[in-house]
Formats: C-alpha cells, structure tokens, sequence
C-alpha cells in the first residue's frame, strides 16, 4: 500500500507576487549584506533571490543606490505537494540538511545543503600569505590593508559555496578568530597558521614548501577520489594599474588548463551579464614558474584577484558584496568544470 505524507517546510517564497512582499528603502553606505542582515535575513539564504527580485534597481547588478526601495525575499511556511513516496520525502529532507562549521564565524557557522553536484570531490583551498607575512599592501581611507585578510576571506567564501554542493573542503590556511567578515577594512593580524596547527614560516621558500607538503599528503591520502586546488591571490601593482582577475594554471596540466578556462569562462559571462558595458580583461595562462604552481600534485589554479594598491579594484576587493561574488562567480567555474568533465 502506498503511504502518502505532506512534508511541511520552511522554504523561500519565490513565486509571490512583490506587492505583498517587504520593501526597505536603502540608506548611505548600505551594502547587500547589511541591508538583509538589518532586516533579521540570512543575507547568504537570500542573496540570489535578493538580486534577481531587485535586478533593475542594483547598479552595476550588486550594488544597492541609497535612497532606493528593495524588495526582501522572506522565509514563509509553506506545504509542498504531496508526494507518494519514501524516496521522495527523502530527497526534500535532504534539501534541508545543514552543517555547523566554527570557522566561518558565528553568523555564517551553518551551511545549508544546497545540493550533491559535487559530491565525491576534493578541494584545496589556499590564501596567500599569512602568519607573519601579510602580503601585498595598501592604504584605504587612511588605513592599512593587507592581501591575506582578503584572500583568507574569499576563499573561507568560496569555501561555503562548494561545501553547500557537497565537495569535500581543506582549508590550507586557517585563522580561528577571523571567520567570513562582512568589513571594508579587515583588521590585520598575525595569527594564522597552516592546516594541523602548524607555524607559518617567516622564510618564503619554507612557508610555500609547507603548503607544497601539506596539500601533497593530502593528495595521496585521497587517492583515488577527484582533487583541485584553487590558490587565492591578490596582486600588488603601480596604483595606477587597474587590472581584472586573471588564472594560471601548469602549462602540462590538461586538467589545470580545464579548471582554469571553466571558471575564466564564468567570469566572462557573469560579466557580460552584470556589466553589458564593460569589457573584461582577465586571461587564463599558464605559469609555472609559480612554486604552488609548479610543485603541488592536484590539478589547480592560481588566481589573482586585482591590484591592492587602484582604487577601482579596492572596490572589487574591499566590498563584502564584491567578495561574495567572487566567491560565487568561482563555485560557479568549479561546477562548470565538474558537470563537463
């Protein structure tokens, strides 16, 4: 006899009309972010509902203009159809399954299951810098800024994003106070350290050797399984050098090349999608003359985010909306590069 069960769930109400939804008038130095988290939403629940509902009132298709009217996407309890069997209702518990991870902070600690598109598959995730070298640097409203605040924070981003589909994740480079931060100015610190617990070194050649090991190991412990590793740079240029993300990968890599190329492809069309006006810049190549590059076992890629020190690419790195992008926009390459392996 089939058993037949109504699942009650708490789940986004995309199909209302906007009239009967909460609209917020933005105010001076409001971000996507802040907006939501003003209006007691997860802003990471939400985000892309957020941004298709209000697509013709974002400049720029991520930014909000004070003085403007939002529409808030909102959690609404809701009936799903019923469904006639087991499976079924297993599959729609499944989409509620959620996991609590410390370092991403207090307020983004829990990712919610997205899907299982990249189930099965391992990630290295590397920052650059950290621990007594801050990296590239520059000053922003007279206040210091340095590179592996912002790497460290996009990729604990994009972390999230590929946890949500299912991947396995190692963070290469930790720091337990930190987690995802939604600031212009990241404080710097010192503390970070690699996978393990272990001391970054001062010494350039033994801090990269120390990561070359750590991922490496890994890679042999997963033997078998589907590996990438993605390293996260930001660049230090004249100040007058505006420049657009680029990706490098090992010129024998087939499979580097690939993830490179999947997620150079993503940007170009997130691009012209979001930005019609503006051309994009950013190249995918080879350079193996990177020790991460050259050394490490995984197919990966190297990414350079923009110039630390051009006022414009400070805004694609010091907005916390623009960092979250980002973060998408490469969970968005990944998946490309996995569903066309």
């Amino acid at each position: 006899m089939v058993k037949y069960l109504v699942l009650f769930l708490f789940i986004f109400q995309t199909t209302t009309s906007q009239d009967t939804l909460k609209t917020v008038k933005a105010e001076f130095g409001d971000g996507i972010l802040s907006l939501l988290r003003k209006q007691g939403v997860n802003p990471y629940d939400v985000l892309e509902d957020f941004i298709a509902m209000n697509s013709d009132q974002l400049r720029d298709s991520i930014h909000l203009v004070a003085g403007k009217s939002y529409v808030i996407p909102k959690v609404a309890l809701d009936t799903v159809v019923i469904v006639d069997s087991i499976q079924k209702l297993s599959n729609e518990i499944k989409e509620l399954e959620s996991t609590t991870y410390a370092i991403f902070g207090e307020k983004n600690k829990t990712v919610i299951t997205k899907s299982e598109r990249l189930k099965g598959t391992v990630y290295y995730l590397v920052s650059g810098h950290g621990g007594p070298d801050p990296g590239a640097m520059g000053t922003y409203a007279g206040k210091a800024i340095a590179e592996d605040e912002y790497a460290y924070d996009i990729t604990l981003r994009l972390a999230r994003e590929l946890l949500a589909h299912g991947a396995s994740v190692y963070i290469i480079i930790q720091d337990e106070n930190d987690g995802i931060r939604d600031d212009y100015v990241l404080e710097i610190d010192h503390d970070e350290v690699a996978l393990g617990d272990k001391t970054i070194p001062l010494n350039q050649v033994a801090r990269l050797k120390q990561r070359v090991e750590i991922v490496n190991d890994l890679y042999k412990e997963n033997k078998g399984k589907y590996q990438r590793l993605i390293v996260t740079h930001v660049d230090s240029r004249s100040e007058g050098q505006n420049i657009d993300v680029f990706f490098y990968h090992h010129e024998k890599s087939t499979n580097g090349k690939k993830l490179a190329e999947s997620i150079h492809k993503t940007f170009e069309a997130n691009y012209k999608k979001y930005q019609p006006n503006r051309n994009y810049a950013g190249t995918f190549e080879d350079r193996t003359s990177l020790y991460l590059v050259k050394k490490t076992h995984p197919a990966m890629t190297f990414i350079e985010i923009g110039n630390i020190r051009n006022v414009k690419d400070q805004r694609r790195i010091l907005d916390p909306d623009n960092r979250q992008a980002l973060a998408k926009w490469i969970s968005e390459g990944v998946l490309l590069d996995y569903e066309e392996k």
